[in-house]
């Protein structure tokens, strides 16, 4: 029996755990796929207090060495369900393991919308991304895509044209869906052009991407760039525990700033959570923020 069951091994489960422990608290973390949640996948962090530049995998390694340095055990197992029996939660993983803790930290995460194509998985971090706030900077003086168009892929190509010598915008549709003075600031820039009713069907280059493969209104079209920022939503990982929680349209947690959520014992963190911004920086917030209200809730 762990004082705190920890669902996620990204910054913000991790830091969770760091402060937890610190606090004199049993602690489990649970990660499906690998600890440092998504930043792994960049090869370079530059914005993230502290450092001025490191690969995203050293920092996962930090932040797990941190917590598991404070006293934090770790498991790899994907949590598939949570149930709760007498004040117990209990923590059933798809390998048929099961721990138990007084209180659930969900720092699950939220995972990008990808486009399906091949090689895509492959080429993130060598051309393929999905933050344009975290890499953007890495392209400067190139030439680049956003695909997507609803406000964050607006909002990603008025970023990157500050700074890339083009900007090209995919959007299926023959119309953004975004906010209209996103469009029209847009369309003042001169390094920005817009591909609508297109799509993007190939990924090319080795290594290294080096271009994309459109179809439009019925032609094929290369298009020459360094990156490809795709911007057609998340999905929160929450699927498994949305009997315990309130969610949002897009199935975010409906939870405030102070982590809390409708369930006794339970508190979320990161990017499950409902928030404007989802950076390194907020998830370890939330880590620190959720951390304590358990705490706090444990020693009432």
């Amino acid at each position: 029996m762990y004082d705190i069951l920890i669902i996620g091994g990204g910054p913000a489960g991790l830091t969770a755990a760091t402060y937890a422990c610190r606090a004199g608290k049993s602690v489990l973390v649970l990660e499906k796929a690998a600890f440092g949640g998504q930043i792994t996948w960049s090869p370079r962090v530059e914005n993230f207090p502290g450092f001025l530049s490191v690969s995203g995998n050293e920092l996962g390694d930090k932040l797990l060495e941190q917590a598991m340095e404070q006293g934090a055990e770790v498991e790899l197992e994907e949590v598939t369900g949570l149930e709760k029996t007498n004040g117990t939660w209990t923590a059933r993983c798809d390998s048929g393991a099961a721990f138990e803790g007084r209180a659930v930290i969900l720092a699950a995460g939220a995972h990008p919308r990808m486009l399906g194509l091949p090689r895509e998985e492959e080429l993130v971090g060598s051309g393929v991304g999905y933050c344009a706030v975290c890499d953007g900077a890495f392209y400067k003086g190139k030439a680049v895509a956003v695909n997507g168009g609803g406000n964050s892929a607006l909002q990603d190509a008025l970023l990157l044209s500050e700074s890339c010598s083009k900007v090209y915008l995919i959007h299926r549709r023959d119309a953004f869906r975004g906010e209209q003075k996103l469009v029209e600031a847009l369309e003042q820039r001169e390094n920005v052009e817009f591909v609508l009713n297109a799509s993007v069907t190939a990924l090319l280059g080795e290594e290294e991407l080096r271009g994309v493969l459109v179809e439009q209104e019925g032609r094929s079209r290369e298009i020459d760039v360094d990156g490809l920022f795709v911007a057609i939503g998340h999905q929160p990982d929450l699927e498994a525990f949305g009997q315990w929680l309130d969610r949002d349209k897009a199935g975010y947690a409906d939870s405030g700033e102070d982590c809390l959520t409708v369930t006794e014992g339970l508190f979320v963190a990161g990017d499950c959570r409902k928030k404007a911004v989802r950076q390194l920086t907020t998830a370890a917030a939330d880590g620190a923020v959720a951390a304590l209200a358990a705490c706090r809730w444990l020693d009432r």
